[in-house]
């Protein structure tokens, strides 16, 4: 990783842990991505609980444009990965956050944070699978591209 810095991975993590808290303080809903994506996608009507996780969704999309903009140190998109692999990626994604009742964000930061033992099984499980995957993926199948 070329843009790498101790400060910039302590905010980065500080800004989470408060987003996520501040989340659960004032509407007692736990940050999980997946979960506020698909109620959103899925939800026909427009309700209170529609605007907050719309509103959490379009803050994650906005916050990462201004660092896009704002910092000269911001990662360069990789061109170089096939699309066909971000699309069968973000499938695998979904399900299994699906079938393990939340996802990376909902355990690994939320669950983790209020001591969950099923979040620790969880995350475990997600770290040892991202790193079988990106082993078969980069150095077995040589998708993927060199630079990261």
């Amino acid at each position: 990783m070329h843009s790498f810095s101790i400060a910039g991975a302590l905010s980065g993590g500080v800004l989470i842990g408060v987003a996520a808290s501040l989340l659960l303080w004032l509407t007692g809903h736990v940050a999980g991505i997946s979960g506020i994506i698909g109620r959103v996608m899925f939800s026909l009507k427009y309700s209170g609980e529609f605007v907050w996780r719309a509103l959490f969704l379009l803050g994650l999309v906005v916050g990462a444009k201004l660092y896009y903009v704002g910092f000269v140190a911001a990662p360069a998109a990789r061109e170089d990965f096939p699309v066909w692999l971000l699309i069968v990626s973000g499938l695998l994604v979904g399900f299994g956050s699906s079938m393990g009742k939340g996802c990376t964000s909902g355990h690994g930061v939320c669950g983790l944070g209020r001591l969950s033992i099923r979040s620790l099984v969880a995350t475990l499980v997600y770290l040892g699978v991202a790193v079988i995957t990106t082993t078969l993926v980069r150095h077995v199948f040589g998708l993927g591209g060199s630079n990261g």
